[in-house]
């Protein structure tokens, strides 16, 4: 059974990786480039790969088969 930290957690995980998606689909999607360097576009892809990762680990205590 999941906690309500678990879900908590899940949540904001969520959001925050929903969020960095959101603006690499504006920067590879939508051509929202605004002059960013390349170091600036591979940051943002750092960033959304961070917080995948945590949301697929918030994810896995959720359903009960992470650490």
């Amino acid at each position: 059974m999941a906690t309500d930290e678990d879900k908590t957690a899940y949540r904001e995980a969520l959001a925050d990786w929903q969020g960095k998606l959101t603006a690499i689909h504006r920067l590879l999607l939508d051509g929202e480039r605004d002059g960013r360097r390349p170091d600036e576009i591979k940051g943002l892809l750092n960033r959304e790969a961070r917080a995948k990762e945590k949301y697929d680990e918030a994810r896995l205590r959720l359903l009960g088969i992470g650490d």
